[in-house]
């Protein structure tokens, strides 16, 4: 909003009359320019207050160059907006002195009851009863000694297959070979026949 259309918001509040507007307008603004340059302050109950403050000279940097320069002491205006001023723009009040509607309270969600039993009902469901639970235990238990059993009768296969081979071995060495057979039945036959022939010569020498 420039300074024109205030006028005209503000003659609105004057049953139209702009002149009178402007010349309101135009004197406020004089009298808060003269008050302030005086050193003095123009303060508003619920707007805010007009005031001047004083700098004092300081060491500046100009933004173009970089070269440090000195600022000299002055006065500049300053406006402090007023705690109803400040309470509008918030929304704490509304404009023309009425405190804002408060904002509708959202109501807190409830929770239904019904919900929590079907939760429950479906946890029980997942959980099998004792009896069930022995029996899968024990069939468990039998498909372990199954699984083992097969184990145990290969060991003992290869145990026996062990022990066999060394009766084959035993054997094998307890068996006389064909030629040593041959010449022991040899050596009986000689000495059989020696043992003969003596007994016939002592026979004919005792005749």
């Amino acid at each position: 909003m420039n300074k024109a259309e205030l006028v005209t918001a503000l003659a609105e509040h004057l049953d139209g009359d702009r002149k009178t507007a402007a010349a309101a307008v135009d004197g406020l603004l004089d009298v808060i320019v003269r008050t302030v340059h005086a050193g003095d302050s123009v303060s508003l109950t619920g707007f805010g207050v007009f005031e001047r403050r004083d700098r004092a000279a300081r060491a500046g940097r100009n933004p173009r160059t970089g070269q440090v320069i000195q600022v000299p002491a002055t006065a500049v205006p300053a406006f402090r907006p007023g705690a109803g001023f400040r309470d509008v723009i918030s929304g704490a009040r509304e404009p023309g002195g009425a405190p804002a509607a408060p904002a509708a309270a959202r109501p807190a969600p409830t929770r239904s009851r019904a919900a929590r039993p079907a939760v429950a009902k479906a946890s029980t469901n997942n959980v099998a009863p004792a009896p069930v639970a022995a029996a899968a235990l024990a069939k468990a238990a039998k498909t372990s000694e199954k699984a083992k059993a097969p184990k145990a009768t290969a060991s003992k296969a290869t145990a026996s297959k062990v022990t066999a081979s060394k009766v084959t071995a035993k054997a094998v060495k307890a068996k006389p070979s064909a030629k040593a057979t041959k010449e022991e039945a040899a050596k009986n036959a000689s000495k059989n026949g020696k043992a003969v022939s003596a007994k016939a010569g002592k026979k004919k020498a005792k005749k």
